[in-house]
């Protein structure tokens, strides 16, 4: 039995028809072609599967798609800069070189925006707490935080910048 759904996905509306126990991570993967969103542990420890529910992120493993109805949805795919540039956490993962293998990447990032958004201005352990849901199992965080703390330097910047 499939349920009728709608959502906004990257700022596009969708309506479709899901299985009852389609996971959020599989629909987005399987049925929209977003393959950013990673597929990790499946268990919701790892956090690569990490997307922002109405600007929270939420494992997509443990979410069902039908609990996506009436919710806005922001995928790494959706995290463009202006004129389709790196969003400037993006860009400060770059600069930093927090990428690493990049398995984690797409949900650290989505997981600093949703803390970012929050607290422009967040402490190393504030980060830290942040991101304590999300695993890198290449070599460590320290890169990561700095990226964090540098891209809410940016986004600083270019607020006042809009101002």
């Amino acid at each position: 039995m499939k349920i009728p759904i709608q959502f906004v996905i990257n700022g596009e509306k969708i309506e479709l028809s899901v299985p009852a126990n389609m996971t959020l991570l599989d629909m987005i993967r399987q049925e929209l072609n977003l393959t950013g969103t990673k597929k990790g542990c499946d268990e919701g420890d790892c956090g690569a599967c990490t997307v922002l529910m109405d600007g929270k992120p939420v494992n997509s493993c443990m979410v069902l798609a039908v609990d996506a109805n009436g919710k806005e949805i922001l995928t790494i795919e959706g995290l463009k800069g202006n004129n389709g540039d790196l969003h400037p956490i993006q860009q400060a993962f770059v600069e930093v070189g927090a990428i690493q293998c990049g398995f984690c990447t797409p949900g650290m990032v989505l997981t600093a925006k949703a803390l970012l958004d929050q607290n422009p201005t967040p402490t190393e352990v504030e980060v830290r707490e942040a991101i304590s849901g999300n695993l890198c199992r290449c070599t460590g965080y320290k890169k990561i935080v700095e990226a964090i703390i540098k891209a809410g330097e940016y986004l600083k910047v270019k607020g006042a910048e809009n101002e």
